[in-house]
């Protein structure tokens, strides 16, 4: 199949996106979803934009683009659009010193707190960019394990992503098995299942892993989160990286208006947020707490 262009010239399913359309796209990711695509991503884009391509029985990138930028078909895709070029690479125990940290210190600290999260009403966490769920199945192993040890301590994990495909597999719980080797072997005993298909080896969380997460679409670039406004702990990691200085700092101030006082903010190991003005203090590495 070929398009043929303003200049007469024609584009097939496997030539390159101009430059003018793939800024187009650019802009529109980026006012949607605050992710930037520069040059460097180009190839990247076009690469998987081709499923939509064939999807939509279209003939060319070029015509995609046209389709969503000039036909109006822009809001019926959008969804599609942003889970295709949005990157979900997640593994359990990613950055492991966040949860070692959270495990000896962060719990106990929270506890002591005057308004008693854990006790007197539950703690809550809330993953704010949990693509296919590793991150918030981890916080829940690593709350279940707090739990034994704690008969009273109470939780609720918030998970949210803006990419709709992610978030199915997320409520899935199915992972390939190589994703067990970064789980502790005590911990993969109690919460691991592993499928009995030897030509498709897979994982599942256990129920009670399953059952303490619950899921969210929600997009960081929205004025306002229809989040609870009292959360202990939010995960924001390994997404602001994608994001200019004024977006980072737009997203922070939102997400520290649904942190408590004494809450902890946990930022991906090479995100920094020290140039930021914002109402939190450093309590470790990549880890801070609200003022």
């Amino acid at each position: 199949m070929s398009d043929i262009l303003a200049d007469g010239s024609s584009a097939t399913l496997y030539d390159p996106m101009s430059t003018r359309d793939f800024e187009r796209l650019g802009d529109i990711i980026e006012q949607h979803c605050g992710i930037r695509m520069p040059a460097t991503k180009r190839t990247m884009v076009e690469g998987r934009l081709r499923r939509r391509v064939k999807a939509l029985k279209l003939s060319s990138l070029h015509e995609y683009c046209r389709y969503i930028l000039d036909e109006g078909a822009l809001d019926a895709e959008l969804v599609n659009l942003i889970d295709v070029v949005t990157t979900n690479k997640t593994d359990f125990f990613r950055e492991m010193e966040h949860f070692r940290f959270l495990s000896s210190v962060g719990l106990k600290t929270l506890m002591q707190l005057p308004h008693g999260p854990g006790r007197d009403r539950p703690m809550k966490f809330w993953s704010a960019a949990c693509s296919t769920g590793a991150e918030p199945y981890t916080l829940a192993m690593v709350l279940r394990e707090f739990e034994r040890t704690q008969r009273s301590f109470r939780f609720e994990i918030y998970a949210t992503d803006i990419c709709t495909e992610v978030l199915a597999q997320a409520k899935l719980a199915v992972y390939p098995e190589s994703m067990a080797s970064t789980v502790p072997p005590d911990l993969a005993g109690r919460y691991l299942r592993r499928s009995r298909r030897r030509d498709n080896p897979t994982l599942r969380l256990v129920p009670e892993i399953r059952q303490a997460v619950r899921f969210g679409h929600l997009n960081l670039m929205d004025p306002e989160y229809r989040m609870p406004t009292d959360m202990d702990v939010i995960f924001c990691r390994n997404i602001l990286i994608y994001f200019d200085k004024p977006t980072q700092k737009a997203v922070l101030d939102k997400l520290c208006r649904h942190l408590r006082p004494g809450g902890y903010l946990f930022v991906g190991h090479s995100e920094t947020v020290s140039s930021l003005d914002l109402p939190i203090v450093q309590a470790a590495t990549a880890i801070f707490m609200r003022r």
